[in-house]
């Protein structure tokens, strides 16, 4: 049951519950941006504010400056959560024009992410595969091994191997189902013959341990009945890393669990340039399968490196390569 709006509550209060009503009607979870406007409808009250038309651009300064964030990104997340507010009853005639004048903060040189070859991800699936089990974790090993298989090879999110089911796994047809992500939407996900004969290997597996699975049973658990933390999964991929003899180049930032997604996009991007295909053609089929709204999305992991440079540039090469060769008039 979700908490009600503080009582007494600011004049805002009404237009924000049907703004996060109408945001989860596009099914946006919206649960971290309720918080900030509930802060929003208490700080309101709390200064004494009656009225829309008392909404004005200092007070919402005062609001925006007296909280505790530090980082640019925390800073600007919360104006720009307001600000849409106010453009939605700006849009809804109930209110002339937004109050939000508060300028953004400007960000550092944003890192770029690591993004790991075919042969790097294969030392970590194997590197992880050499784990020993513990009292308290059976089957280490091949349970490491399959789900960083799927973060590289399907480019999953971490929450979204930790929540796999049994019922999830398809293994007639070699798809996984991905219920309720981000967005609340679920997709269906192809795996390639390598994959899928991975993953039926360790459910057997798990089986020859733990007898027979239900539906309901989490593909990776290590006391049978909880499914794996994502926490834990990021966990244990900090610990492995060092082996891995990465490199890490300036300006980038340190691997983390969810830069293997990052790769598996850069990765089906440059094998669409090898093959001959046209990737922007193909890039709403890529934002399909990683489960983005839209292609906007995906472009965000599609890192720019240097061998995803030269394919570029070969592909240039043999597009000028007629009008070189003396094809004009």
């Amino acid at each position: 049951m979700k908490p009600r709006l503080s009582d007494p509550s600011s004049p805002v209060a009404p237009h924000i519950s049907a703004f996060l009503d109408h945001k989860r009607a596009l099914n946006r979870k919206y649960n971290v941006e309720e918080k900030a406007l509930r802060l929003l409808d208490r700080h309101l009250t709390q200064v004494g504010i009656k009225t829309l038309a008392e909404i004005t651009p200092e007070v919402l300064d005062t609001f925006f400056l007296g909280r505790p964030r530090n980082r640019p990104r925390s800073f600007n997340h919360l104006i720009g959560v307001v600000g849409r507010l106010f453009e939605w009853m700006v849009e809804h005639e109930f209110i002339d024009r937004s109050p939000v004048t508060t300028r953004l903060r400007r960000h550092g040189r944003t890192r770029t992410p690591c993004i790991f070859d075919l042969p790097t991800a294969q030392k970590l699936v194997d590197i992880a595969g050499l784990l020993p089990d513990t009292n308290k974790g059976p089957l280490r090993g091949p349970s490491y091994a399959t789900i960083f298989s799927l973060l590289f090879g399907l480019g999953l999110r971490v929450g979204e191997v930790a929540r796999l089911r049994c019922r999830d796994v398809d293994q007639e047809r070699s798809i996984l189902t991905i219920r309720d992500t981000k967005f609340s939407k679920s997709r269906l996900v192809p795996m390639g013959p390598q994959q899928a004969r991975r993953v039926t290997n360790f459910l057997s597996l798990r089986m020859e341990r733990a007898g027979r699975l239900s539906p309901d049973d989490p593909v990776f658990s290590f006391n049978g009945g909880r499914a794996i933390n994502p926490g834990t999964i990021s966990q244990t991929f900090h610990h492995l890393v060092p082996k891995l003899g990465i490199i890490v180049p300036e300006g980038a930032r340190a691997p983390t669990a969810h830069h293997l997604r990052h790769s598996f996009a850069v990765g089906r991007l440059l094998r669409w340039y090898h093959e001959g295909g046209k990737p922007a053609a193909n890039l709403m089929k890529l934002s399909t399968f990683m489960g983005h709204v839209e292609p906007a999305s995906t472009a965000v992991y599609l890192t720019i490196t240097a061998e995803l440079l030269d394919a570029a540039a070969c592909r240039f090469e043999q597009f000028a390569a007629p009008l070189s060769g003396g094809g004009r008039p």
